[in-house]
């Protein structure tokens, strides 16, 4: 049942056409324009890559090399953290099997590999960080519930400067301090939120189950989320490892710029955080990965075995020429700014994802999605002549493990939330240390001249 607010302010159509069309006629401006004059829309070169606004120690993004006269050159896609590829990473969780999060924590925040001490310090740390302060769930997410649950998280961020003494403080220490804590809360916060939302607008029953002491990141969000808060060892290993692979990517995209944005005014950590996650909001960022569930739906309603590649090309042509699906002409979870050949989270995800689908009965999903990771660069080439790679890019992968985890959709973008928190974090400590300076870009006026006139001259 939907919640209505009488007290939002509600706009007559005739009023509403108005102003729309009023703003229309005043505010065009076209691609044309912005090619002529040089303007690096989206902060992207000409070429596609994106402008280089700044240097970072935290994280490295890889898909290519350029050649002398300029040419990029696709190559395998390799993402480091501090300089140390993923894919070793990941071979420690596996082979060791590890939970890691919390040691990629420590690594993107501070820049070396915790030892052992000093990890199990850190994750007591966290641990101890996990229940909110009092009062905060009833007056902060209870009283206020949200449909949408990156809002609330992004709200629940912003409340926590309430209630945080040295909110403003905006020394390496205090940063320090607020960035462990945030880590450490936000996925509190997170399922709190789902329940007061599952209460307030699906009418079921209302719960929060309280931290359990000596649990990973993972277990910790297993276990209150589900009402019997009981899990496997495999599935919160497989929840680790896509925590692990979402914790960064860079400085440049469009999060993480943003909260260094954020912080290059000297603002608090609160709302340069809040602003990161209402920025992953946004479908063309982090809520990609639901419409690759969407898109998987589609595709399984209408072929009934994944491995007839014929059917699954044709009416990947058809999505293509905005025939099918949303008619948005995309195929989700194919392409990325950045990697080419391949993009290494999505091929972690893939290959250690595949025995749980085939355990709970998910392998006809599974196969669907790889026939779409393989097929769609030919579907692009035979609908839009586009030969220049395209490859699967993580969305693709981590819808269906969450699905295959029985967590809501609602909580698949605000997963990727959670785990880029560190990430989000030791980008703000680098730019509040070493960059200091305000990010100011530039924008052309290309607006028309026009004088003012007195109001009873107007027409």
């Amino acid at each position: 049942m939907a919640r209505i607010y009488p007290d939002v302010a509600q706009l007559a159509p005739e009023d509403m056409k108005l102003l729309c069309d009023t703003f229309r006629r005043n505010n065009e401006i076209d691609v044309e324009t912005s090619e002529r004059l040089g303007v690096k829309r989206g902060l992207r070169n000409p070429d596609g890559t994106g402008v280089l606004a700044g240097l970072t120690n935290i994280c490295d993004v890889i898909g290519y090399e350029k050649a002398e006269d300029g040419t990029i050159i696709p190559i395998d896609g390799k993402l480091v953290y501090r300089g140390i590829d993923l894919q070793k990473i990941v071979e420690e969780a596996i082979t060791k099997d590890r939970f890691l999060f919390e040691e990629v924590c420590w690594l993107l925040l501070f820049g070396d590999l915790p030892n052992r001490n000093d990890l199990r310090r850190f994750v007591e740390i966290i641990e101890a960080h996990r229940e909110l302060p009092e009062g905060f769930a009833e007056k902060m997410i209870m009283d206020a519930p949200s449909p949408n649950i990156m809002n609330k998280i992004a709200r629940s961020v912003l409340a926590m400067y309430s209630y945080d003494e040295n909110a403003e403080d905006t020394s390496l220490e205090n940063i320090i301090r607020q960035s462990v804590n945030l880590v450490a809360e936000m996925p509190t916060m997170m399922i709190y939120a789902y329940a007061t939302k599952l209460h307030a607008y699906d009418r079921r029953s209302l719960f929060f189950h309280y931290p359990v002491k000596g649990l990973s990141t993972a277990e910790h969000i297993l276990s209150i989320y589900r009402p019997d808060q009981t899990f496997t060892h495999e599935e919160a290993k497989l929840l680790d490892l896509c925590m692990v692979v979402h914790a960064d990517h860079g400085g440049g995209n469009c999060s993480t710029f943003t909260d260094r944005v954020l912080s290059s005014s000297g603002t608090d950590t609160y709302s340069a955080i809040a602003a990161a996650v209402s920025c992953l909001k946004g479908p063309k960022h982090g809520g990609a990965n639901l419409q690759v569930m969407n898109q998987l739906d589609f595709l399984l309603d209408n072929i009934y075995d994944p491995d007839d590649t014929d059917a699954v090309l044709a009416l990947l042509e058809k999505i293509l020429r905005k025939e099918a699906f949303d008619k948005s002409g995309l195929i989700y979870g194919i392409g990325h700014a950045v990697y080419t050949i391949s993009d290494p989270r999505a091929q972690i995800l893939k290959k250690n994802s595949y025995e749980l689908a085939r355990k709970k009965g998910f392998e006809r999903e599974w196969k669907m999605l790889v026939n779409v990771e393989n097929l769609a660069p030919k579907a692009f080439e035979n609908v839009k002549g586009v030969t220049k790679k395209v490859c699967a890019n993580m969305d693709l992968y981590s819808g269906l493990i969450y699905r295959m985890l029985g967590i809501a959709r609602d909580l698949y973008t605000p997963l990727f939330a959670i785990a880029r928190c560190p990430g989000w974090c030791a980008h703000r400590m680098e730019e509040m240390e070493f960059a200091n300076r305000l990010i100011r870009p530039a924008y052309k006026y290309v607006g028309s001249s026009q004088e003012y006139v007195s109001l009873e001259d107007r027409i």
